[in-house]
């Protein structure tokens, strides 16, 4: 586009005179300075035989600069045949350069009234017009122009972003007074668009649009107006990733930017995407393009749009890929220098699945504010729901926010595998201050049943309860740290669970760390629930350093052993001794008695005990006593006499694994020494 202007300025320096008549004219000009451009050290040369119907004219520029569109050219060349017919008109269409990129086609017609150029390029086409009685304007029309022509005039108001496709149709018009505001305004056509930054940060691709674009320039002012209405394609902004639909969304923005190093200020904007997203309201940016302000309101009558055309980017994010949502919801928020100043959301009859099934909410309803400093109340609602396949009942979650954070007014209640959940003073605190969002509450578990936890998770059926209390829950940084401890009452002992944290529980690979202590359980319960065969006896134990890496174990150490209790039989059959011959790479061995061993069914045992530190994929294994790379784990008492015995301390985990589900499958053969 400015190509034509400024060529337009210098033809007319060219054949403007009437001495444009003689054989040859050359003319070198230091500077010559147009309404939207300057250039300089320009020569211009025609030549016209005598008599000839045409001449040829040469026009050359070392330096051209329209700062205000942001174009900048180097070496610009104009060669073309000069004619003039009987009206008086003047036409010379010629190959133009500019440095090394690629040669254009400029063709331009002068009249007494009007001036017509055209600039293309293969399929692409940009043609401006001037009239005399209106010199100030400027009227542009364009066809299949390449949008990375529009790269520096973009980068006058986005510095970082960068146009890499997609053509431009439509009409612009220019108005460029001496002493007056450049203004620019039309309509523009975006197909097939595809932009980004270096960074990444900013994306878009294959994205169709209709702009109407309102552009002014008061001295170092800044006033935009669009007017779109986008039609597919995809955007990224940050973490938020948009999938547009084929169907228009009208989209309106008002910006202002007060000098070249100011931010942009967007006094109002609006997106409406039908049923799925309306939002309006405000924004400041800063020069760098971050947040600096925003205050928007937001709705969708059908929230099951919203995942996939505008949250998936945050979900993923935040380890909830795939989460569905049924319902209407309605979101007004303020942010200021990062850091949340007001938020209201109301939430109607909306249901919330994880795509992963670990969780589900039926009938969310009313309301959730927080006003910074000031009180307010709030309270939401659920009719039920489920933890992977654990359903639980109704709650009412009354909140009050205040002093920057948001707490509930009174415990919450949970009912939930035939016992409770009880949530004490919890409290939520956005981000702002340069932290992330923080979080903590007490939980008390009151008497949960683990036959139906058993059953739910379609483990071995097995009773017991689940109790115990937590003081506090504390989540930052990423992180969720769990003070005191829960009691599990199963197979008539006790499971004390305690030192629970977790990582990134809302994102990728979760982490789950905690140490397991158990007391006086019976084992004569536990091999009957798992199959093993029959030991019975007491056990108890310790698991510390217990660490799930994305709900698959990586690291522990555990060591369980059996302790006498008065009244307690010590015996085991030999079926749980091959059992465990088949799991630890074992063998049961005697003295004198070692050729009666298989004609019992079961023995007396003095003590049993096995270890496993689990590191790398590897358990080392231990007993009740070691030599060199045997370990005993079955100290036998009585006639016969028996003694199992380990002969491989280092087992790979997954093998081991394999072999404990063999067992439960019965497929496994004693090994006799």
């Amino acid at each position: 586009m400015t190509r034509c202007i400024v060529l337009l300025a210098a033809l007319w320096l060219a054949v403007g005179s009437p001495a444009a008549q003689a054989r040859t004219m050359t003319a070198r000009i230091d500077r010559v300075d147009t309404a939207v451009a300057t250039l300089w050290q320009v020569r211009v040369r025609l030549d016209w035989p005598a008599h000839a119907a045409h001449g040829e004219l040469r026009l050359e520029a070392a330096r051209v600069e329209a700062p205000t569109l942001g174009y900048r050219f180097r070496d610009l060349a104009w060669r073309c045949p000069l004619s003039r017919n009987a009206e008086g008109r003047w036409r010379c269409d010629g190959e133009v350069r500019s440095g090394r990129a690629a040669p254009l086609r400029l063709a331009v017609d002068l009249g007494p009234a009007t001036t017509d150029a055209v600039l293309a390029q293969g399929p692409a086409r940009i043609a401006l017009r001037r009239s005399a009685a209106a010199p100030d304007e400027t009227a542009i029309d364009l066809t299949r122009v390449p949008l990375a022509w529009a790269q520096a005039l973009l980068s006058q108001g986005w510095e970082a972003g960068r146009l890499n496709a997609g053509t431009l149709d439509g009409a612009i018009a220019v108005q460029a007074p001496g002493q007056g505001p450049l203004r620019i305004d039309g309509e523009l056509r975006l197909t097939a668009a595809a932009f980004d930054t270096a960074d990444a940060s900013v994306a878009g691709e294959d994205v169709g649009a209709r702009v109407g674009i309102d552009y002014r320039r008061l001295g170092d002012t800044d006033l935009v107006a669009l007017d779109a209405e986008l039609r597919g394609g995809e955007l990224l902004f940050g973490n938020a990733y948009l999938d547009l639909p084929d169907t228009p969304v009208p989209l309106r923005i008002d910006a202002i930017r007060e000098g070249p190093d100011g931010g942009w200020r967007l006094p109002s904007f609006e997106w409406r995407d039908g049923a799925a997203l309306h939002a309006h309201g405000s924004a400041a940016l800063v020069a760098d393009g971050s947040l600096r302000e925003l205050e928007v309101a937001l709705r969708s009558d059908d929230a099951s749009l919203l995942p996939a055309r505008y949250l998936s980017g945050w979900l993923a994010l935040g380890g909830l890929a795939g989460l569905q949502l049924d319902g209407a919801l309605g979101v007004q928020l303020r942010v200021s220098d990062d850091r949340l100043q007001a938020l209201d959301v109301r939430l109607q009859a909306l249901d919330l699945r994880d795509g992963g099934g670990r969780f589900r909410f039926d009938g969310l309803d009313g309301d959730l504010r927080f006003a910074g400093e000031a009180e307010v109340d709030s309270e939401l609602r659920w009719r039920g729901g489920a933890l992977r396949e654990i359903g639980f009942g109704p709650a009412w979650l009354p909140f009050r926010a205040r002093g920057g954070e948001l707490r509930t007014r009174e415990p919450v209640e949970v009912t939930i595998l035939g016992g409770r959940l009880r949530f004490d003073g919890f409290a939520v605190r956005p981000p702002g201050d340069g932290e992330g969002l923080r979080l903590r509450f007490g939980l008390a578990v009151e008497a949960l049943e683990v036959a139906r936890l058993a059953e739910s998770l379609d483990w071995p059926a097995f009773g017991g309860t689940l109790s115990g209390e937590i003081p506090q829950v504390r989540y930052a940084d990423e992180r969720l740290d769990f003070d005191g401890g829960l009691s599990v009452r199963v197979f008539d002992g006790t499971i004390d669970v305690s030192a629970l944290s977790m990582e990134r529980p809302f994102g990728v690979a979760p982490t789950l760390s905690a140490d397991l202590a158990a007391r006086d359980l019976d084992l004569l319960a536990i091999t009957r629930v798992f199959d093993f065969g029959s030991i019975s006896g007491r056990l108890s134990g310790r698991v510390d350093g217990l660490r799930l890496v994305d709900w698959r174990l990586s690291s522990f150490n555990a060591a369980l052993y059996t302790g006498r209790r008065p009244g307690v039989r010590q015996r085991i059959s030999q079926r749980a001794v091959q059992n465990i011959s088949s799991v630890g790479d074992a063998s049961f061995v005697g003295s004198l008695q070692g050729q009666l061993i298989g004609l019992f069914d079961d023995f007396g045992y003095a003590r049993i005990g096995i270890t496993c530190r689990l590191a790398n994929e590897v358990c080392r294994m231990g007993g009740l006593r070691s030599a060199g790379n045997a370990f005993t784990i079955v100290e036998g008492a009585g006639l016969p006499r028996l003694q199992v015995v380990g002969h491989n301390r280092d087992v790979d985990w997954p093998l081991l694994v394999e072999r404990l589900s063999a067992v439960a499958g019965g497929d496994v053969a004693p090994v006799v020494e």
